[in-house]
């Protein structure tokens, strides 16, 4: 309570100077009543302020204050009673009780804040119907669906519809629900694992009287028949129903991707150009070539600084950079020698116009070694796959080989 005191004259007097000016006697000096009495009202004004969400608590702290200092100037600026032991005692019994009574306060301030809007359930009539109305919809049958629907149903994909979109009817949207029903194999719409449906009885619905919405989080799977694309999908659904029981909108939350990849899937289109014999094929084998001579810095010349590197043997850790294969080049060339690296079949590149600026060299390889520790020559099948960069660098190599040939 002490240092509460100590802290209010000093809050007090910074505004109080603000008021009357930098001349102005000091609260702690001659008026300690005044301040403990004051501080209740500041202590008040700041925490309702703050607990309603106001942006500016301090600035109506310092408006409050500003305002009472000058109403009541008479009763600080003329005090006269110094500031004995037994007055401070006093005042500080009665600070604890202020305090003491503002945090009591406090759960109550809070809990004003909050106001019930109806109820949540976990298990509701409304619910089965939701489960109801999707096990139809997967068996594509739309009778059942339609009466559970109400005549002037509407449906919407808020992921792809705007304020202007009238939403999707009872018609169409039965139609839509045997588009997937017909093009899908494996079909199937389930709870997501770890979610459940809720249903909400709002006590506020301005559309309907005793209106329920049930929200479900569900993931639907499918493959479409003639694409092989997978439909596989998190669907999250808003039903909204009558007072009959009826659904009369659905809202829903849709990835368009999917529905997009299959269109594209329908048509046949290219995706860039394969190159038998290119600039970059060149510099591959100006590269395999110096590998295969000992000339190290050549080799890692054809290389852009910042590359990645995967091993199939370990893909499950991170790409490591070019120092590190370096490194384990190393390793390998301490225990074995080449002897020669021979192409088989030819290279590719490929110029994919999905894809941005680079391009990609597959190429495949017997890479022959000589083991140093029994002279036993051992033939390592190896096949690389180089994203290369528009300035003709490789900025990622996949290599595929059987590591267990280099033990």
């Amino acid at each position: 309570s002490y240092l509460a005191y100590c802290f209010g004259c000093k809050t007090l007097n910074m505004l109080k100077k603000k008021t009357f000016g930098q001349n102005s006697p000091c609260f702690g000096q001659k008026n300690p009543s005044f301040v403990l009495k004051l501080l209740p009202n500041v202590f008040y004004l700041f925490t309702f302020e703050s607990l309603r969400g106001s942006s500016y608590p301090l600035s109506i702290l310092d408006f409050y204050l500003c305002n009472f200092f000058k109403s009541n100037q008479n009763n600080f600026l003329n005090q006269s009673n110094p500031c004995g032991v037994s007055t401070l005692k006093t005042d500080k019994i009665q600070m604890k009780k202020i305090v003491i009574f503002a945090m009591m306060m406090l759960p109550f301030i809070g809990i004003c804040q909050k106001k019930e809007n109806g109820k949540i359930y976990i298990e509701h009539p409304a619910i089965n119907l939701v489960d109801a109305f999707t096990k139809a919809m997967v068996k594509g049958d739309t009778t059942a669906m339609s009466k559970m629907m109400t005549d002037d149903f509407k449906a919407q994909n808020v992921v792809t519809s705007s304020s202007f979109t009238e939403g999707t009817s009872k018609s169409a949207y039965l139609r839509n629900a045997m588009t997937w029903f017909n093009q899908l194999d494996y079909y199937s719409i389930k709870t997501i694992e770890g979610t459940y449906p809720d249903a909400f009885e709002y006590a506020k619905d301005p559309s309907d009287n005793k209106a329920v919405t049930v929200v479900a989080w569900d993931e639907l799977k499918g493959v479409h028949k003639t694409t092989g694309v997978k439909a596989n999908m998190y669907l999250h659904r808003s039903f909204q129903f009558t007072k009959d029981n009826k659904i009369r909108r659905l809202v829903n939350y849709i990835n368009p991707e999917v529905a997009n990849e299959i269109d594209r899937a329908t048509t046949v289109r290219t995706n860039g150009i394969i190159y038998n014999q290119h600039d970059n094929i060149n510099k591959l084998r100006l590269m395999m070539a110096a590998a295969e001579h000992g000339d190290w810095d050549k080799y890692y010349g054809f290389y852009d600084k910042d590359a990645t590197f995967y091993d199939i043997n370990d893909m499950e850790t991170k790409p490591h950079n070019l120092e590190a294969e370096k490194a384990g080049d190393k390793a390998i060339f301490d225990n074995f020698e080449i002897v020669s690296f021979e192409q088989t079949g030819y290279p590719d590149y490929m110029k994919y116009e999905i894809g941005g600026d680079t391009g990609t060299l597959y190429s495949w390889w017997n890479l022959h070694f000589r083991r140093k520790s029994d002279k036993k020559l051992i033939k390592v099948p190896m096949h690389y796959d180089m994203t290369v960069s528009k300035e003709g660098k490789i900025v990622n190599c996949i290599s595929y080989y059987n590591a267990a040939l280099l033990k």
